[in-house]
């Protein structure tokens, strides 16, 4: 099993970590920021609170360029939908298919 980390706010990482994902707390964007750079080559899979990875779009996209790590929004508490949104791109990307929404609007 890939190694797998998540980065958020608040009690939200603690489920993470009971299920064996190293959890990074981090209350603002510039301290998920710092975590990110330090784990990146550390952590093929990062999953990234969403209110945080809306903040971080741009240096998000660095990433983009290669497959590891990872990086997927996941939605949390005081859901934007920003994270949803994420996970369609991913997987449209990742098989080509829209397979979480059918097309439909998020």
């Amino acid at each position: 099993m890939a190694k797998m980390a998540v980065i958020g706010k608040g009690e939200g990482i603690l489920v993470f970590k009971a299920a064996g994902v190293d959890a990074f707390p981090a209350e603002d964007e510039r301290s998920a920021r710092e975590i990110l750079r330090a784990i990146a080559k550390d952590y093929p899979v990062i999953f990234l609170f969403e209110e945080l990875a809306e903040k971080l779009s741009d240096f998000l996209k660095r990433f983009n360029e290669s497959p590891y790590p990872a990086i997927l929004a996941i939605p949390s508490g005081g859901a934007s939908g920003y994270g949803m949104e994420e996970l369609k791109k991913a997987s449209e990307k990742a098989l080509g298919v829209d397979i979480l929404f059918n097309n439909k609007q998020v």
